[in-house]
């Protein structure tokens, strides 16, 4: 796995310790987000699963989704700096920062407490069943792709 164990209590806590380390004015180094856009947007991963909040994909954008971007999502290669977005992930309103930021933090350490065993094989929101690996990648790779945009 190239990515540190998201699902281990302590790759966990220093995620959340670069989460601490960002304030309502950090200010990006490239894209068009503020910082409370960016927690609200690393979010959606987390809505995906915990909440229902999103409208499901239809078969065809689903077989779209698994096909063309499944591998760029969880796969080891990390995201280009200004890489396209799905719409759901566009976060344009202005955001609280205090707010976007305890709720990523909460949905960090419940995906945390729920360990790779329950991921693992579990259906995505787009992509189909993905093993407790690519879950990881997902997971992982988005949030560090943003804390290093923000300096963190």
């Amino acid at each position: 796995m190239p990515y540190p164990d998201i699902f281990s209590k302590e790759v966990t806590e220093k995620l959340i310790e670069r989460i601490q380390n960002l304030n309502s004015s950090s200010q990006p180094q490239w894209g068009k987000m503020n910082v409370a856009q960016m927690l609200a947007h690393c979010s959606v991963t987390y809505q995906y699963i915990y909440e229902d909040t999103f409208k499901q994909p239809n078969f065809f954008m689903k077989f779209i989704l698994k096909s063309f971007v499944k591998n760029i999502v969880v796969g080891e290669k990390p995201y280009p700096k200004n890489s396209r977005t799905a719409p759901d992930f566009l976060i344009t309103d202005e955001r609280n920062f205090n707010v976007e930021k305890s709720r990523l933090i909460d949905f960090l350490k419940t995906t945390q407490s729920l360990g790779a065993a329950h991921f693992d094989g579990r259906e995505s929101h787009s992509f189909g069943k993905l093993s407790k690996n690519e879950w990881n990648s997902m997971f992982y790779k988005h949030l560090d792709h943003h804390f290093v945009q923000f300096g963190v």
